[in-house]
């Protein structure tokens, strides 16, 4: 057994890249292409299926099997290496995006499915430890999945990014084939040329890991149109800060948060029609919105006290300490009005004992599970438990005409939680068609009886005539709130609400992001 060591602690590596490359063509895909859980499941899938194919092949390979074994090595290595590059460079340049990862998934896994077989065979010649050698492999097999697994999303992604670790994890996987080659080289046929070729490549590996900063910023020139001035990926999500001339945008994992020519119209929107209605002003909590745009207005309305709840704390300083940013959102983030707690939204709501005025909700699209979280019936709930009598809540909901479903199912929940709910929406030229759901329960002045059922009098809706505006009016508010036959479900009856325990809304966003496409 002491002839195999090496063979077992590159066994404990192996498994650790392989389980690297699984989550990187996972998460790559889910950033680049949305719903998450769609493509960690056919990754998942489909890994496992080419792990089968891989070990059944490994019958017909008869001898030669440290060659064999170092080859597979090899192939693993520049594949994985190159994995997340190549999936990008594919999303840029290419049609058939998951035809790519698709081909990666199967030659990754099939690969990686002939090693443990291959090497078994290997060990297989010394029979008496046989027992205690296979135990072994095979635990640290497991064992190396689990390193690769923890380190993947707690230190790999936030520190390395996608490219880096990929360069990494083949950098490891060309190591193992390398120290195979020397050790065993006289059971190895053209040791010298394996020599030559894993050194060669090792330092390609290790070359683009350098370089991986550079690359990104390559492939992020082609992802965004713009120049992009700022790049960091934080440890929940990338932030990119891109100009073109006066426009200034920001986007969390490649999707556009706002645009500095026309953010203003959402923003106004978003604060001023709940802050109009609210029979008090003094508490507000915005769940999100840790650019600091809503905070902005928000500091128009004196006396106002604001509670930012944002969990990405890298969001909320970079949002105060970056120059640019920092004049958009007028300092709002430093004002000693402004409370900052970085933590998850749903995680404060449930331990929240102060009651708020206003709440207004400002939070990312639901293309993932824990954002479809943020949307859900429960977490509804909760803004309700926080809210004073009287008091308001609003809701960033998407686009009523982009993604119909998603904004009426948000408008469908509220109402399933006991909410009466005021649905609007405006133009704003970097989103389109965007919408909210203005919301309160009925202890609410502002509510009237009519034919149809209780709903808010939007028609008292008046702007404080001491807070600024650009884009909001008197005049044109009342039109926010009609909405046309497009922009409206055939039945809505044929839109589940968003549960906790059957997050629909994520199918919803996704088959409508699918569609415009």
């Amino acid at each position: 057994m002491k002839n195999y060591r090496l063979l077992m602690l590159t066994t404990l590596i192996i498994s650790g890249c392989s389980m690297v490359y699984e989550l990187i063509i996972s998460a790559v895909s889910s950033y680049l292409v949305g719903d998450s859980t769609l493509h960690y499941s056919i990754t998942i899938g489909l890994y496992m299926f080419a792990m089968g194919v891989g070990s059944y092949l490994s019958k017909y390979i008869k001898k030669d099997l440290f060659n064999w074994f170092t080859n597979i090595e090899i192939g693993v290595g520049v594949l994985g290496g190159l994995s997340s590059l190549l999936l990008f460079l594919s999303n840029l340049y290419l049609e058939s995006y998951e035809l790519v990862m698709y081909v990666e998934i199967i030659l990754i896994g099939t690969l990686v499915g002939a090693e443990i077989p291959i090497l078994t065979r290997i060990i297989e010649m010394d029979k008496k430890n046989l027992r205690l050698t296979l135990s072994n492999l095979f635990s640290f097999d497991y064992i190396g999945g689990l390193i690769g697994s923890v380190a993947f999303p707690l230190i790999l992604i936030p520190k390395l990014g996608f490219f880096a670790t990929a360069f990494m994890a083949g950098s490891f996987n060309l190591i193992c084939a390398s120290l195979i080659v020397f050790k065993y080289q006289k059971r190895i046929r053209g040791a010298r040329y394996y020599k030559m070729t894993t050194i060669v490549l090792l330092t390609v590996m290790l070359m683009g890991m350098f370089l991986s900063e550079n690359i990104g910023n390559f492939i992020e020139h082609g992802l965004y149109r713009d120049n992009v001035i700022m790049s960091e990926q934080t440890p929940y999500q990338k932030i990119v800060v891109t100009r073109h001339k006066d426009d200034v945008r920001l986007y969390i994992d490649g999707n556009v948060q706002f645009s500095s020519m026309d953010e203003y119209r959402y923003h106004e929107a978003l604060v001023h029609i709940p802050m109009s209605i609210a029979s008090s002003r003094s508490e507000v909590l915005v769940l999100g919105g840790g650019d600091g745009m809503a905070a902005r207005e928000l500091l128009k309305y004196p006396g106002t006290n604001i509670t930012l709840i944002d969990l990405d704390s890298e969001m909320t300083r970079i949002c105060s300490e970056d120059k640019v940013i920092a004049e958009l959102n007028e300092h709002s983030l430093s004002s000693d009005r402004l409370t900052i707690i970085n933590m998850d939204a749903y995680e404060y709501l449930e331990n929240c004992d102060k009651k708020y005025n206003v709440v207004i909700v400002d939070l990312p699209d639901p293309n993932n599970e824990a954002l479809a979280k943020l949307y859900s019936n429960v977490f509804y709930r909760l803004c309700g438990n926080v809210l004073q009598p009287g008091g308001i809540i609003n809701v960033q909901s998407t686009s009523p005409y982009y993604a119909t479903k998603s904004f009426w199912c948000v408008t469908k929940t509220l109402e399933r939680e006991g909410f009466t709910v005021a649905p609007y929406h405006l133009q704003v030229p970097a989103f389109g068609d965007w919408g909210f759901n203005m919301a309160v329960k009925n202890d609410n002045e502002y509510l009237i009886e009519t034919a149809e059922g209780t709903k808010i009098d939007t028609d008292r809706i008046s702007l404080d005539e001491n807070v600024e505006t650009r884009y909001l009016s008197n005049d044109n508010i009342p039109g926010l709130f009609i909405f046309g036959k497009d922009e409206k479900p055939a039945d809505m009856n044929d839109i589940d609400i968003n549960q906790l325990t059957k997050p629909v809304m994520i199918q919803y966003y996704n088959d409508a992001v699918r569609n415009w496409e």
